[in-house]
């Protein structure tokens, strides 16, 4: 189970607001890529029994983050949401989109956190704000494994519109990623608007659909 202990030692040590930090769609072929922001105090209820159920959105059915989803808007501070689209993705890779993508959910706040905790490996460069990154974050601290729910609902949400307008690819059952389902149809249909240039096989099918 995921407690609050990272994020109560932090704003125990004169911080006031942490703000866990994880992103969903840096390995599709297809889309954006979407972070969030979920911003935390010392006052937060984590004896909510809804709370504890909290984790790691890949551990999570897909009812139970839509579930949880809701509830992380009712029980967290405040949630920024920042969105990089496949054309920024192709333009500085995938990387870069990623810590810009951090940085738009930041500023989607209208508190900015004094605290920030990242999932994974680095922190965002050149950036003011205290920052730590946790490796496997969002399986340890509940602020970033909040942040997972969000963006992945957020993001699987995006891919489910993107279906309405490119049925053909099927991002319905795949969201971008590249299963054997989606590259048989990138074979045959070839690149659509929001498939990620750069990122191969795709870059190997030059001809984009309108």
């Amino acid at each position: 189970m995921i407690n609050f202990e990272i994020e109560k030692k932090i704003l125990n040590n004169a911080f006031c607001l942490v703000g866990g930090i994880d992103e969903a769609g840096r390995g599709p072929l297809a889309g954006p890529v979407v972070a969030a922001c979920v911003t935390i105090t010392k006052n937060f209820n984590y004896e909510n029994p809804y709370i504890k159920q909290i984790t790691d959105s890949k551990k999570l059915t897909k009812k139970n983050r839509e579930k949880l989803f809701e509830i992380i808007h009712d029980e967290f501070q405040e949630i920024g949401i920042g969105i990089c689209d496949c054309k920024t993705i192709d333009q500085i890779n995938i990387l870069q989109a990623t810590f810009l993508a951090m940085k738009k959910a930041i500023g989607m706040l209208k508190q900015k956190p004094d605290y920030v905790l990242i999932d994974g490996n680095f922190i965002i460069p050149n950036y003011s704000l205290k920052q730590e990154a946790i490796t496997k974050g969002d399986s340890k601290a509940i602020s970033i494994a909040a942040a997972s729910i969000i963006a992945k609902v957020t993001r699987d949400r995006l891919m489910l519109e993107a279906h309405e307008k490119y049925p053909q690819y099927n991002f319905d059952k795949h969201k971008g990623y590249g299963t054997k389902l989606h590259i048989e149809k990138l074979k045959k249909y070839g690149p659509c608007p929001i498939h990620r240039l750069t990122f191969r096989p795709v870059t190997s099918l030059s001809i984009v659909k309108k």
